[in-house]
């Protein structure tokens, strides 16, 4: 079965030449070119990722994107933004997005960016699939699947189980996206090692562009939102000035008790 991509793009030409392109890989594109008929599309109809103008009639594609994010918080967004529209680019990250581009963008890199959200979306489909099939034969799964140890990484009182593409922080659940998981999942597997943005770009959203530093920074600030207790005086994900980000072993122990 195709994964469905809905284009929200009102330059008509531009929407179109994105949909040629993304069928050559294989899949299905609605278009619509009006921001309140797409909210109202994005939010009842199931689609693998969204591509979102920012600048639309009618609704803007950063309200969009806040909407849809509370509605359905896995949905993968990538956002379309101008050139000269950081800002618009900083508030789309802050607000969601998994990623975006700045017009005018490649073919080649638009294809590549498409391909590596679905293979997230894809990773949490199987994610799903799996709790069903565990909750229908747990005995037979029990038997089958590999030891705990193989399949969660965890350090202190943070778990990433891959099996369920769950992390648990203090035994809670933390409800992230599929780019966030990927995130955290990066930083567990390498605990305090420090990553520049560039390398955060390459090991977790499997491309390298000078520019795209947004992405890494928002991410960041999200993560933190959802673990840190004190976002101003980060514990666990913490900036290395001039180089970059770790992910400190250190905060995630047990608080000792006296």
């Amino acid at each position: 079965m195709k994964d469905n991509i809905l284009i929200i793009e009102d330059e008509i030409d531009i929407a179109k030449l994105i949909k040629v392109h993304l069928s050559e890989l294989d899949l299905h594109c609605d278009i619509c070119t009006q921001g309140d008929k797409a909210l109202q599309q994005a939010l009842t109809k199931d689609y693998q990722l969204i591509l979102l103008d920012v600048m639309l009639p009618g609704i803007s594609g950063l309200d969009i994107c806040r909407q849809v994010r509370q509605e359905k918080p896995l949905q993968s967004i990538i956002m379309l933004t101008s050139k000269t529209s950081e800002i618009d680019r900083i508030l789309g990250l802050e607000l969601g997005a998994d990623d975006y581009m700045t017009k005018p963008f490649s073919i080649r890199e638009l294809q590549a960016r498409v391909r590596s959200q679905l293979r997230r979306v894809h990773a949490v489909v199987a994610k799903n699939s799996t709790e069903i099939d565990n909750r229908l034969n747990e005995e037979d799964v029990a038997e089958k699947s590999v030891p705990l140890e193989q399949t969660a990484t965890s350090i202190g009182q943070l778990q990433v189980d891959h099996r369920y593409h769950q992390v648990t922080y203090k035994s809670k659940a933390i409800n992230l996206t599929a780019t966030e998981f990927e995130l955290i999942d990066f930083f567990c597997k390498h605990p305090d090692q420090v990553f520049s943005r560039a390398q955060l770009l390459d090991g977790v959203w499997g491309y390298h562009h000078n520019g795209y530093e947004h992405t890494v920074n928002s991410h960041i600030n999200r993560l933190r939102r959802k673990l840190e207790e004190d976002c101003a005086e980060p514990k666990i994900i913490q900036t290395v000035w001039g180089v970059g980000y770790k992910l400190n072993s250190t905060g995630v122990m047990p608080e000792l008790t006296p």
